[in-house]
């Protein structure tokens, strides 16, 4: 299933977060102090969830429409 960048930003966060989780592909982690950033490749856009490490819950959510897809 192919979101667009529009389509997801306006779903509620919980359901970004299982979209995300679902269809997402792993892209890389990185760790600083207490929490975790991981990055997911989309469609058409990137999703990064940060997690806090201490309680595993997710501490928050950023969405970056990728360059260079223009005209597909």
């Amino acid at each position: 299933m192919a979101i667009s960048y529009y389509d997801f930003k306006n779903l509620p966060d919980h359901s970004q977060q299982e979209l995300v989780l679902a269809k997402g592909k792993l892209i890389s982690e990185t760790y600083k102090n207490e929490l975790k950033f991981v990055l997911y490749e989309m469609s058409s856009f990137s999703v990064e969830i940060v997690y806090n490490k201490n309680n595993n819950k997710i501490a928050g959510l950023s969405v970056f429409q990728n360059k260079g897809n223009h005209g597909q």
